[in-house]
């Protein structure tokens, strides 16, 4: 059983679990591809790299209907100074969970090692002008980030589409509590991101957010005042978010009465 509530631009849907929830958002996201293909030879695609994008993308990567060879994808952040083989790296992660079960055309990997990161967020960010974003696949974190623009350093009219940012300590304790880091100290201090513009250029936005560690940032993203203090809030001004949760994530808007049409 599935809910599903209009909240401003947001279309806001409720699964009974996690695995509804994923299987859901891979053919709202595999039948917007193919229509997308229907219309021109390439198709562009952001992808979110954590434990919450997981169930999403074992079912795509199961569309055996999809043109993967005419996708292009770029992943939307990445840590600077992991080892290159480390599986904590979101390169790695999205090769192992998605990139390298799908025959995609290309994939634009960040460097996170690159002796001028500065010169690495240029490159991307050209990368972006030149390959524009059709589709973003993203998540929330829980101090609302989207990407790595934690409340510190987001910025709705940011100039750089692509940039080093400090994390926070909110920010890295998550991925200690997703289980990615054994304890913070193990955690960088410092990342690659797309900037929230950057994000917002996407025609199509699909947001997948399971768990109840992340029900607070769903409450503060569905009713918070639109401002870099609670950066996800910057989906209710885009012209087309897919909002996806489980029982766990809504828990707080059940609670509260937050889910209006």
């Amino acid at each position: 059983m599935m809910q599903e509530k209009i909240i401003e631009n947001l279309r806001v849907r409720i699964y009974e679990s996690r695995s509804a929830m994923g299987t859901d958002a891979a053919k709202d996201v595999g039948d917007k591809i193919n229509d997308l293909l229907a219309q021109k030879e390439f198709v562009n695609i952001i992808f979110a790299a954590a434990p919450s994008q997981n169930e999403f993308l074992v079912h795509l990567s199961k569309r055996q209907d999809v043109s993967w060879n005419r996708v292009n994808a770029f992943h939307m952040d990445e840590y600077i100074g992991l080892k290159e083989a480390s599986p904590q790296r979101f390169g790695n992660f999205l090769k192992e969970r998605f990139f390298d079960k799908a025959s995609l055309h290309t994939v634009y990997y960040f460097d996170g090692n690159a002796a001028d990161i500065k010169a690495e967020c240029d490159r991307y960010a050209d990368l972006l002008i030149q390959n524009p974003t059709d589709i973003v696949c993203m998540g929330i974190g829980v101090n609302t980030h989207i990407a790595f623009n934690d409340p510190h350093v987001a910025d709705f009219n940011d100039p750089q589409l692509v940039k080093r940012v400090e994390l926070d300590q909110v920010c890295r304790q998550q991925q200690v509590d997703d289980g990615c880091f054994d304890d913070l100290s193990k955690v960088p201090t410092a990342a690659i991101t797309l900037t929230v513009p950057a994000l917002m250029k996407a025609d199509y936005i699909y947001c997948i957010v399971p768990g109840a560690s992340k029900s607070q940032a769903v409450y503060h993203t569905l009713n918070g005042e639109v401002n870099q203090k609670y950066p996800s809030t910057a989906l209710r001004k885009h012209s087309s978010v897919n909002l996806y949760l489980d029982m766990e994530s809504s828990a707080g808007l059940e609670k509260t009465n937050s889910l209006k049409t």
